[in-house]
């Protein structure tokens, strides 16, 4: 990689490093590429969405944990006490596991904070 970068001039190798950038804070279609990339195989973001392998994440902020109607949730996220603010929703994706030890989510954990504030404005948006 230092071959290719050598001969780059500092303001061509910022704006190659920039592009790379993720989406930021309050950026809603960033948000949505990171739920498509991130989210989606396991989870819905449209009202009364057809049964998959998580719940449905449609006006998930602001819901209490472990309380949709219609998902078979785990002990642990049923008896976390957690009500999804944008808090706690980060909090849980940077490590669900440490958040709700016990949960069924087989999710590393998010840790790019760009990457996290748009996808919390994209949860925002789905209600």
């Amino acid at each position: 990689m230092a071959c290719i970068l050598k001969g780059l001039r500092p303001i061509a190798l910022t704006a190659a490093l920039l592009g790379s950038v993720p989406a930021m804070a309050g950026d809603v279609s960033g948000g949505a590429k990171v739920f498509q990339a991130q989210c989606a195989i396991c989870h819905r973001s449209t009202r009364d969405a057809a049964p998959s392998v998580g719940p449905d994440l449609y006006g998930v902020v602001g819901r209490k944990a472990g309380t949709l109607q219609g998902y078979s949730f785990s002990a642990a996220m049923k008896h976390s006490r957690l009500t999804w603010t944008p808090d706690e929703l980060r909090r849980y994706l940077e490590n669900p596991g440490k958040v709700v030890p016990g949960n069924k989510m087989p999710y590393a954990g998010e840790h790019d904070p760009a990457k996290l504030d748009a996808l919390l404005s994209f949860l925002k948006t789905l209600k």
